[in-house]
């Protein structure tokens, strides 16, 4: 097949960028840098199968000749960004996945709307199955990120429903790897960051709140599989696996053999208690669960971190 990928420079972006050419596909990657790296694709530069194009996906997208699918990840998507860029974020889920569905359409291609976890809120209900609605504060500051997602997602379903065009939506929870930026706001980041340079961990609250993460590889793994056999309807993809920060804090310090000591911060507003999917569809229809446990993807993550800190 021939691809677009949108975000094709981000953390996300990037591995699933890596995968789609393994698997002998063509792939173009498109990105405008805000918050993507291009050193996350620079091992590409001369690949025969990959093109990379600079581009705003909130402006109109031009694209010769035929496209299969179009696997739409552009956006902001960690604290610090969406809250720096909050108009950019909006954009980028309402005019960026207008934009990217009208592509695919006209090419006839399949898409794939890479959503969150966010559009639950923070949940009344836990952990979440896709059937949860969400409780989400329209008007706090996370809402820019949480609505342009929950818009993106009606959208896509306008789009499948009045088009008949094939779509897939992807509820991506917590995820941490390489290529994760250090100062993206992300809490594996911050921790493994900060317990490197010997600096304090910061916690928010009293450190009971809880997360799930997903290793980047089983992540992109359940991409795929719900690309190419999954159905309209929304899929959880993350890890069931639920800590507390105070544990990811601990494993962190065990993963970097750090004696950092931990400092709390008082909880940012509209902060979710707690994050876990329900991941029975994902199981049911794609045959998928995580492999990687926290600690040994930990050990990977912080590799990484010591290399690009040096």
């Amino acid at each position: 097949m021939r691809v677009l990928v949108t975000g094709a420079a981000g953390f996300l972006g990037s591995h699933l960028v890596d995968r789609l050419l393994d698997a002998g596909h063509e792939v173009v990657g498109m990105d405008n840098l805000v918050t993507g790296s291009a050193a996350n694709l620079a091992h590409l530069n001369g690949h025969a199968r990959f093109k990379f194009v600079h581009h705003n996906v909130s402006q109109y997208i031009a694209l010769h000749g035929a496209v299969d699918g179009v696997l739409h990840f552009a956006s902001p998507a960690s604290p610090v960004d969406y809250l720096e860029l909050p108009i950019q974020t909006l954009k980028v889920g309402a005019l960026g996945t207008h934009n990217a569905l009208g592509l695919a359409l006209a090419k006839g291609a399949r898409f794939m709307l890479a959503s969150t976890s966010e559009v639950y809120g923070d949940p009344l209900v836990h952990p979440q199955p896709e059937s949860y609605w969400g409780h989400v504060n329209p008007v706090g500051p996370r809402g820019v990120y949480d609505e342009a997602k929950r818009f993106a997602e009606a959208l896509t379903m306008a789009y499948h429903r009045a088009h008949g065009l094939d779509t897939r939506i992807v509820r991506i929870f917590n995820t941490y790897g390489p290529r994760m930026r250090p100062s993206d706001g992300r809490v594996v980041s911050n921790l493994i960051v900060q317990a490197l340079r010997g600096e304090p961990l910061t916690l928010y609250g009293d450190g009971s709140q809880t997360r799930s993460f997903c290793y980047v590889d089983d992540l992109v793994e359940g991409i795929l599989r719900l690309f190419e056999r999954g159905t309209a309807e929304p899929v959880n993809i993350g890890n069931p696996g639920e800590f507390t920060m105070r544990e990811l804090a601990g494993l962190v310090l065990e993963a970097t053999g750090s004696s950092s000591p931990i400092e709390l911060r008082p909880l940012p507003v509209d902060d979710p208690k707690q994050r876990c999917p329900d991941i029975s569809r994902a199981r049911a229809l794609l045959g998928w669960e995580p492999a990687v446990p926290l600690s040994d993807g930990l050990r990977r993550a912080v590799e990484y971190f010591r290399t690009i800190l040096e």
